[in-house]
């Protein structure tokens, strides 16, 4: 009776060890997964969204080909606010001009709701045309009808004015001519997409009248159906974020706010013309992953 008393105490705590392991390995698991899910926020929050790149690309052909060695800046989706300070797009503004770009293009979301402290924001703007002349289109959260239902501007007034007191030329469905180390080039800058501001017939031709390139400058890229019968040679474009967080497998067309995700980042050759997306330097939420803020400059 003893002897099997003895080896029932005995499993007893065996089964009281097996247990303590168990709840051991569980806690240590849930402490590992906890201690994994705060390093991830921290990169995607803090680390990433201020982690600039600088990208390059070229164009391999077309009329803006053939007239090689103008360098474009091209920046877009600022997206001022509380989660993306000044600093971080005053860093991007310098990383470009240390590009020396020829013409500097800018295509929209420069706030995510409203504008605070114009003064300071102007001071980093202006920056921008001291360098090269500098050319701006609307976003969708820069004011209008989008704007006005998601706690925006209702109008792009405020804005326009931010761009125009900074000395940069802001364009909505209108023309600029500038020659660029003698290249006479066409600037047309598109209203909003989803503001339904976009009116492309009245600066678009179908087939244009001069052989002068033209850069067309619309925020949304979906635009580009909108432009299909037109006559234009490479269009800048931001909006998407490049996704913003693009998570393995998935990707980032999930996150990506347009109708055609075949076009979210990048240089992209379509029907004989060029289009570019840049993730931009700011987001919405303040949050990056696998995605970093991109400053691009395109070579001709």
């Amino acid at each position: 009776m003893t002897e099997k008393i003895q080896k029932l105490e005995s499993c007893t705590d065996d089964n009281d060890l097996s247990m303590k392991v168990t709840r051991r390995q569980f806690f240590g698991r849930m402490a590992a997964i906890g201690a994994a899910t705060a390093a991830g926020y921290s990169y995607t929050r803090y680390i990433e969204p201020r982690w600039l790149e600088v990208n390059h690309e070229k164009l391999a052909k077309g009329k803006l080909h053939k007239h090689q060695g103008i360098k474009i800046l091209h920046l877009s989706d600022f997206h001022a606010s509380s989660t993306i300070p000044y600093e971080l797009i005053n860093k991007a503004i310098g990383l470009g001009l240390q590009e020396n770009p020829d013409i500097i293009c800018l295509t929209g979301d420069y706030i995510t709701t409203k504008l605070h402290n114009q003064k300071n924001y102007q001071k980093i703007l202006v920056q921008l045309p001291k360098v090269a002349p500098t050319f701006a289109c609307i976003g969708n959260h820069d004011g209008g009808t989008w704007a006005g239902k998601h706690g925006g501007y209702k109008d792009i007034s405020k804005v326009s004015n931010l761009l125009r007191s900074s000395d940069i030329q802001v364009l909505v469905n209108q023309r600029q001519n500038i020659t660029v180390k003698q290249t006479k080039i066409q600037i047309v800058g598109l209203g909003d997409l989803w503001a339904e501001e976009l009116k492309a017939e009245s600066v678009l031709d179908n087939k244009r009248k001069d052989d002068s390139p033209i850069i067309v400058l619309s925020h949304n890229p979906d635009s580009k159906d909108a432009l299909i019968h037109f006559d234009w040679d490479l269009m800048l474009c931001g909006h998407t974020h490049g996704g913003q967080l693009k998570i393995p497998i998935l990707g980032a067309t999930p996150f990506a706010p347009v109708k055609d995700h075949s076009m979210v980042e990048g240089l992209h050759f379509w029907f004989e013309r060029y289009i570019h997306i840049t993730r931009g330097v700011g987001n919405v939420y303040g949050m990056r992953f696998n995605c970093r803020p991109q400053v691009s400059v395109i070579i001709t």
